[in-house]
């Protein structure tokens, strides 16, 4: 799964270059997005809940998310009118990390308003990261696929662009496949991110590469 992704030729793009491409493609009638997280560290400055996060007012990073709704429901009606179908897999490791507890409450909102998003332990996908973690992707349809790159720190930094068919389609297989075993999001959260205590921001190293 995913063997063909490493030997991908892709083109650099830094983060404005970046998100006008995607934005371009958007709109293009791709006919679906397919997202899947791996990261378990990373920053997001400049959004609100976050930095209320990282300063260590939790309930204030929750009402901060909570407050996006608005936000979220003009995208996903936008999404709809475009008919493009999303769909988000977000793999978490255990313990799980403070950054993907408040990523996943964030997560919460999207889901509350009909996002489509999904959950893996990464422990059930050993097997498949025995050499490297799966790729941390944003895929549009089967035209245009970007690898989320980050900075040493956790910063959003751009992203590797990937444009070849076949190495597209069969990262969409791979996603399939990996989302199909995936669990339900409430489900997942109710069980392992609700009993926890509130997290305390930490400046652990990135590890795999992912955002949120």
């Amino acid at each position: 799964m995913f063997d063909s992704f490493p030997d991908g030729v892709s083109e650099r793009m830094d983060r404005p270059t970046y998100h006008a491409d995607l934005g371009r493609l958007y709109t293009s009638g791709i006919g679906f997005l397919n997202k899947l997280e791996r990261g378990q560290h990373f920053k997001e400055r400049g959004f609100p809940s976050w930095e209320a996060f990282a300063g260590g007012d939790w309930e204030r990073a929750l009402s901060l998310a909570d407050e996006r709704r608005e936000d979220y429901a003009q995208e996903l009606g936008r999404a709809s009118r475009l008919g493009v179908a999303h769909r988000r897999l977000r793999v978490v490791e255990f313990p799980v990390t403070p950054y993907v507890q408040w990523e996943l409450s964030v997560l919460r909102v999207r889901v509350d308003l009909g996002d489509d998003i999904k959950v893996l332990d990464a422990r059930d996908i050993s097997n498949i990261e025995r050499s490297r973690p799966v790729p941390e992707v944003v895929v549009l349809g089967d035209v245009v696929m970007y690898e989320v790159v980050y900075d040493e720190d956790g910063n959003a930094d751009g992203a590797n662009r990937y444009t070849d068919r076949s190495l597209i389609r069969e990262t969409n297989v791979g996603f399939d496949a990996l989302y199909e075993r995936a669990e339900g999001f409430y489900d997942f959260f109710d069980r392992e991110i609700v009993p926890l205590a509130p997290p305390q921001a930490s400046d652990a190293p990135t590890g795999f590469r992912g955002s949120r």
